[in-house]
């Protein structure tokens, strides 16, 4: 298996520990009676801030797993070897969880700031791994 197809289940595992997370805090609000079970509405905020944040962190995996799984994909069934490929998958899911730590952690201006870099990694990542994958299968 190539590294960027490890990094994809890096990605997936990364997503699973936020699920995780959330799901925690919900079974002990649920246990301590703080919350009924039904009270977790969803794309409502609701519980605290830094919950919120959580819930957020796992969404914004969410909708970014598939882009990167597509480009991660791509290279696998074209068969795509490239070490920068590798690199670039690896710099990728850094990122991704380094945005995810800094999106939990707080919701300050230097936070948001860390997390739109981190961001700005993966998207420049994803354009570059798209642009080894093109320059490769065109032979350019």
């Amino acid at each position: 298996m190539t590294t960027p197809l490890w990094c994809l289940l890096g990605f997936v595992a990364w997503s699973l520990v936020l699920l995780l997370a959330i799901a925690f805090a919900r079974v002990g609000a649920v246990l301590t009676g703080v919350k009924k079970a039904n009270e977790f509405p969803s794309g409502v905020p609701h519980g605290g801030d830094g919950y919120w944040r959580l819930n957020r962190a796992h969404m914004n995996c969410l909708e970014n797993l598939p882009v990167f799984g597509a480009v991660v994909l791509s290279a696998a069934v074209a068969g795509i070897h490239a070490p920068m490929l590798s690199t670039l998958a690896k710099t990728y899911l850094g990122a991704r969880i380094g945005q995810s730590l800094a999106h939990v952690a707080s919701g300050s201006v230097i936070a948001v700031n860390v997390r739109f870099t981190f961001f700005v990694v993966q998207v420049a990542c994803l354009i570059w791994m798209m642009l080894v994958i093109w320059r490769t299968q065109s032979g350019v």
